[in-house]
């Protein structure tokens, strides 16, 4: 969707926020010696991320008709405000991720997962962010991202899906040099 400025930045102050909020309270909750564990089900969590983010770029942004017409706007506009706003986002982790885990195992685990997906989500968007408004140093990590997500929108839409990983393009076979 097409933001305005502070539609568009304000991942970047809520994600922070509603991560630290739920890392205090699930740490506090978890205690000492459930800290590991905790700290443990974030990092998986992070990690998942990298999957949850190749799966919804790779099958929902360009397959499903209305979002994919927005995704196509990005590729075309790519330094334009387009994304899914904050309230959207968060309410979709809140009714698929959250209050799932929450009812079934917990707000401990709840929070953790939370947290865990919620850092990847934020690292994703800082990613796409820097790749398409900064000029980073060659050959650092952030130039090789961006090097790869140009050939995903100007050269083969079809391959390099992971913004923030090839991890997941080199398992399924769509990673792309």
């Amino acid at each position: 969707m097409q933001l305005g400025l502070i539609g568009y930045y304000s991942d970047f102050v809520v994600y922070p926020l509603v991560i630290a909020v739920l890392g205090v309270a699930g740490l506090i909750e978890a205690g000492e010696e459930g800290a590991p564990d905790w700290i443990g089900t974030v990092l998986i969590c992070l990690g998942l991320w990298t999957l949850i983010e190749y799966v919804l770029h790779r099958f929902v942004l360009h397959h499903i008709p209305w979002i994919r017409d927005l995704h196509d706007r990005h590729h075309v506009e790519e330094r334009s405000p387009v994304g899914t706003p904050t309230w959207l986002s968060l309410g979709v982790h809140a009714l698929v991720a959250f209050l799932p885990v929450w009812m079934v195992s917990g707000f401990v685990t709840a929070s953790a997962v939370s947290c865990g997906l919620m850092l990847g989500y934020l690292w994703y968007i800082s990613v796409h962010h820097m790749i398409h408004h900064w000029h980073p140093a060659h050959p650092s990590y952030l130039y090789t991202l961006k090097r790869r997500h140009a050939v995903h929108h100007h050269v083969d839409e079809s391959a390099n899906f992971g913004v923030t990983s090839i991890f997941w393009d080199r398992i399924f076979g769509t990673a792309r040099p």
